[in-house]
């Protein structure tokens, strides 16, 4: 698994070669317009450079395995990457909807249209390839590092197309306010990306349970190897990066002998992990006539 988790790090590299060059782009195309909506579509891909620095470093972390102070592996690292660009796009978002106020009290007019609009749109179309690539790793991979960067880029992607159209509309009718006005909508745009990503990642680093989805392949899993003697309770679950944690209380009669409990608990586990692969799973192993087993609001034999 470490191994595996380390190449994802080539990931973050294409990110941040795609963000030089867009970047470069991206300026380019507004030193050659003069349009703040261009220039705030180039701020957000210094964002996006930054996020993927931050990204890689999470992603070396988060392949390291367990080790002595860290008994459950580093996967977390990834959230704290989350986090990063969040507040990154926060302060992107900022400067754009700060220079577009500006510019909507003092408007300029716009040069060079279609020179700029055209570099504009190569740089879309790059930033998109690389956004559905991260995406793809990311899902496959369950690394929120890579799902976070590739909807970030997504999102750079559709504020570009906003920008475009907003650019050759001022073109076309000569209203110059409408640049900054559409430089404010991506702003406002960019705010509500940085607040999705900050939301999701403090839900990882809160250890909220998994999703539904996943939580009843759990339970379909513990259904199967339920019966009249067999019953459980108390599962909970947790997610940590592209890791899934859970912990469950497993009750069989008390007269059964050790081996006859560890032989159920390990054929449980297998069958779960073979749902999740990613499932670290902790099982507890009670006697059903013990009323210890029950305490803590747990349910009653009588609800079980």
């Amino acid at each position: 698994m470490p191994s595996a988790r380390a190449n994802l790090t080539k990931f973050a590299w294409l990110s941040i070669a795609a963000a030089i060059a867009t970047i470069a782009l991206k300026f380019g195309a507004y030193v050659m317009t003069g349009s703040v909506g261009l220039l705030s579509d180039a701020a957000e891909s210094i964002v996006n450079l930054v996020a993927a620095f931050v990204a890689l470093l999470a992603l070396h972390v988060a392949a390291r395995p367990a080790d002595e102070d860290h008994h459950f592996g580093h996967s977390k690292a990834e959230y704290f990457s989350a986090v990063v660009e969040g507040v990154m796009i926060f302060i992107a978002a900022v400067f754009i909807l700060w220079t577009s106020v500006q510019r909507f009290l003092d408007p300029q007019p716009l040069e060079n249209v279609g020179v700029g609009l055209g570099i504009s749109i190569v740089a879309s179309v790059l930033n998109g390839l690389v956004a559905l690539t991260l995406l793809c790793a990311g899902r496959q991979h369950d690394s929120i590092t890579l799902v976070a960067d590739g909807k970030h880029l997504l999102t750079d992607v559709w504020t570009s197309v906003g920008v475009v159209v907003g650019v050759l509309l001022v073109a076309l009718t000569k209203w110059e306010r409408l640049d900054p006005i559409i430089a404010f909508l991506v702003g406002c745009n960019i705010v509500w990306t940085g607040w999705h990503l900050i939301r999701d990642s403090v839900d990882g680093l809160m250890d909220k349970a998994i999703d539904g989805e996943r939580a009843d392949a759990i339970r379909t899993v513990l259904d199967r190897h339920s019966s009249d003697e067999v019953t459980y309770h108390h599962l909970r679950t947790r997610e940590a990066g592209h890791q899934v944690f859970a912990s469950v209380h497993v009750l069989v009669p008390g007269a059964w002998t050790v081996q006859h409990g560890h032989d159920l608990v390990e054929e449980i586990e297998t069958d779960l992990r073979a749902s999740l692969p990613a499932l670290d799973v902790n099982i507890h192993l009670e006697p059903r006539e013990d009323p210890r087993s029950y305490e803590a609001g747990l349910r009653t034999p009588e609800q079980l």
